[in-house]
């Protein structure tokens, strides 16, 4: 309406936040505590279908390359001999969770 003075935005938002309040806790309903990491979240983002069938290639890879480091070869000599660069054969060892000697 004309001439009526419109309530600030963010008074509008905080009003209908505590009403919402009111109705959740109204209903009996409780706070709950998620542990951290149950999220299901992943860490390095949303992924798409290119990055996804790089990530396939690369778990085929990681079951040798543990093997590999395992049996207590290095990094280069592990990415020599699979034929591939030693900055993925080191993404691959911390995406599955395996470290290389020295």
């Amino acid at each position: 309406m004309i001439g009526v003075p419109m309530p600030h935005p963010r008074d509008s938002i905080i009003e209908t936040l505590n009403q919402q309040l009111e109705h959740y806790f109204g209903a009996g309903k409780s706070v709950q505590e998620i542990e951290p990491g149950v999220t299901g979240e992943k860490a390095l983002g949303f992924g798409s279908a290119h990055s996804n069938k790089l990530r396939a290639g690369r778990d085929k890879i990681a079951p040798v390359l543990k093997t590999m480091a395992e049996s207590g070869s290095s990094l280069n000599k592990a990415a020599e001999a699979l034929g591939i660069d030693h900055k993925r054969a080191r993404l691959i060892a911390s995406e599955n969770s395996f470290k290389f000697k020295s």
